[in-house]
């Protein structure tokens, strides 16, 4: 079946840096584009960063310069370095695979908080 298993969140302080990953199993994970969302309590969830199968990547305008999404299709997974935290980048993290339309596939979310 397929899983996808997010790790590497956790407590920083504002400024500081995180790498998120997130390892795909029983998908074809080359031909998959991964995404990066995250939500916060009582709001939808957001659209952080994305990756084509080729490799072209997009974010959000509020972490442009400070996060970057890479994929290693040798491991199957996808990171999130997040750099220059800050608290309203606090949020439970999710990996999602997407191929076509129905192809859709979450992971279980990792916490991220940004606090002093």
């Amino acid at each position: 079946q397929v899983q996808l298993v997010e790790s590497g969140g956790g407590l920083v302080q504002p400024g500081g840096s995180l790498r998120l990953s997130c390892a795909a199993s029983g998908i074809d994970f080359s031909i998959y584009t991964m995404d990066w969302y995250r939500q916060t309590p009582g709001k939808q969830r957001e659209l952080v960063a994305m990756i084509t199968r080729s490799g072209r990547t997009n974010y959000v305008d509020s972490v442009k310069g400070r996060f970057t999404i890479s994929r290693d299709n040798t491991r199957n997974t996808v990171s999130l370095q997040m750099n220059s935290l800050k608290s309203e980048d606090t949020a439970v993290y999710y990996c999602k695979a997407r191929f076509g339309v129905t192809q859709n596939y979450w992971g279980q979310g990792t916490q991220v908080t940004v606090s002093s």
